[in-house]
């Protein structure tokens, strides 16, 4: 300074804040710098409620598996390995689409075509096939309901918030706010320069 005065910071060892830092918009709040979230937009709500929605689509089809996996063993119509092996199975999906739907809350547009085809097709054709086939044996709604116990209800409710969570995230994930923000985030270079 033209006076050979220095102005220091108010807290030793740190740096001043650049430029329009913390300064107040009209609004009372800060304003953002340029540089905060790396210049990411964040997920519009669509996105973040479909990734809800996915996570209770998972809870809901781990609850059925543990509900299914307690009738057989109450009825003995299984062997403990037979069990194990479906389990395995289904805690690898399941922890699959959690890590995908991770992804495609990040932004990732892989992860939200891998989660409607995967699970948005081909895993609600084998909610729907059960009971469909069921109904192909001779079997009426009527049937069901003079049968139905306890965990059938249960399941029979499961299964239901398990279809509609998965229809309803498929529906959000492709809004129109979605796919711009997918749009963007696939055509953003990365800070490598790669995209």
């Amino acid at each position: 300074m033209a006076n050979g005065t220095q102005r220091r910071p108010e807290h030793p060892g740190h740096p001043e804040p650049p430029p329009g830092h913390g300064v107040l918009s009209g609004s009372g709040r800060p304003r953002p710098s340029a540089r905060t979230g790396g210049g990411e937009p964040p997920a519009p709500p669509p996105v973040h409620a479909a990734f809800a929605l996915w996570i209770t689509a998972v809870v809901a089809g781990f609850f059925e598996a543990a509900l299914m996996t307690g009738r057989l063993l109450s009825e003995g119509d299984t062997t403990a390995g037979e069990l194990a092996g479906g389990l395995l199975l289904r805690m690898a999906v399941f922890s699959a689409a959690v890590l995908v739907a991770v992804q495609m809350r990040r932004g990732r547009n892989w992860a939200r075509l891998t989660l409607a085809v995967g699970l948005g097709v081909f895993f609600t054709l084998s909610l729907v096939i059960e009971p469909l086939r069921w109904l192909a044996d001779g079997h009426s709604p009527g049937d069901a309901l003079g049968e139905l116990g306890v965990v059938d209800v249960l399941f029979g409710a499961s299964r239901v918030l398990h279809l509609s969570a998965v229809l309803a995230a498929l529906a959000l994930m492709f809004r129109p706010t979605a796919n711009s923000w997918f749009r963007a985030r696939s055509t953003r270079p990365t800070r490598s320069g790669r995209r």
